[in-house]
């Protein structure tokens, strides 16, 4: 069996060397695109989260409008947004008081199971926003943070 050679001799192919610093490489490049895409991935379940509770928010200032009351039977205004463990990231509930002046807390709450355990988003009747992380992330307490260092 013959083996394909250089002219001077050599054999042809990819040294070991050659090898070991295209998988150097890849490891690297591994190393920096794996955590960035983690944090993407976060960041638009986070993004989904605020605006499933910015909905909320408005349904509950409708009904507001209309009825002069955020109450309605010892509830908010309006039905809480459906919510299914295995599908949804943020549970969305409401908390409502008698006044005057009458309030509400609307809340989204993360879904462990979906990896968002630790994560809470709140405003008010006031429009009144804050959030929290786990270890301290993503935490703001005037805006819904969407970035790990606190940024809206």
């Amino acid at each position: 069996m013959s083996f394909p050679s250089h002219r001077d001799g050599r054999m042809a192919g990819f040294t070991l060397i050659e090898l070991m610093i295209v998988v150097a490489t890849i490891a690297i490049l591994a190393a920096i695109v794996v955590p960035n895409y983690a944090s993407y991935v976060t960041r638009s379940k986070l993004i989904g989260g605020t605006v499933k509770l910015g909905d909320f928010k408005t349904q509950m200032d409708k009904y507001f409008m209309d009825n002069r009351t955020y109450l309605n039977g010892g509830n908010c205004g309006v039905a809480n947004p459906p919510y299914s463990a295995a599908n949804d990231n943020f549970k969305v509930t409401c908390a409502a008081a008698a006044g005057p002046p009458e309030t509400f807390v609307a809340t989204a709450a993360g879904n462990a199971a979906r990896g968002m355990g630790g994560f809470t988003y709140t405003v008010n009747e006031a429009n009144a926003k804050t959030s929290a992380g786990p270890g301290g992330k993503y935490t703001n307490g005037t805006c819904w943070a969407v970035h790990a260092d606190g940024t809206c």
